[in-house]
């Protein structure tokens, strides 16, 4: 597999809170998360965000602090952006923070040490057109064409379990493909479908 680097720059949980301890912590200023009205795990329960992913198609992963007191790191929502590129275009697009939130936050939840495998991220209007005409499951102004969307799943929980978690943030879309074996999560309105 390889590693997401960005700016060869590569951030992990460690490196981000060793930074942090060796005076690093003056350098990010108090703001408001995307989710300021959101429930509290996802509006700064603790002092940072962490996001565990890893592309199905690619095998890059990503294992990284991506927002800290406050502040996103610039340098790790890009690897997030390009991990979550679409690479049938090779196109990126700046995943929109309140998506890696909810990816984030139902993660925690589930309480697993396992990276979310990312099916399907960004995706180019025409990659969504090509897979719009294969399946009717494709919506025609998808969420993953404006850097708002993922498809996620794990090995050790079922879609059923990893929905549920998605569901209880009472945050974005929620969609369950249980017989792709996959959950949609979405930044945009608070909806579910699928079994």
């Amino acid at each position: 597999m390889n590693r997401i680097e960005s700016d060869r720059v590569i951030l992990t949980r460690r490196s981000v809170l060793s930074g942090i301890s060796a005076g690093l912590a003056a350098t990010f200023s108090a703001a408001t998360p995307a989710f300021a009205n959101a429930p509290a795990i996802l509006t700064g329960a603790g002092d940072f965000r962490s996001i565990h992913i890893v592309n199905n198609r690619t095998r890059e992963w990503l294992n990284t602090v991506y927002w800290i007191e406050g502040e996103y790191i610039p340098e790790a929502m890009s690897a997030i952006s390009t991990l979550m590129r679409d690479w049938r275009a090779e196109e990126v697009r700046n995943i929109d923070p309140r998506t890696i939130d909810i990816i984030s936050a139902a993660h925690s939840l589930l309480e697993c040490n396992e990276p979310f495998e990312v099916v399907s991220g960004y995706r180019s209007p025409a990659t969504n057109a090509q897979l719009r005409r294969r399946s009717r499951g494709v919506a025609k102004n998808s969420y993953h064409t404006r850097g708002m969307a993922a498809d996620l799943k794990l090995k050790s929980r079922s879609v059923k379990q990893i929905a549920a978690a998605g569901m209880s943030l009472g945050a974005g879309g929620i969609g369950k493909y249980s017989r792709s074996q996959f959950v949609h999560m979405d930044s945009g309105p608070v909806r579910d479908w699928g079994r």
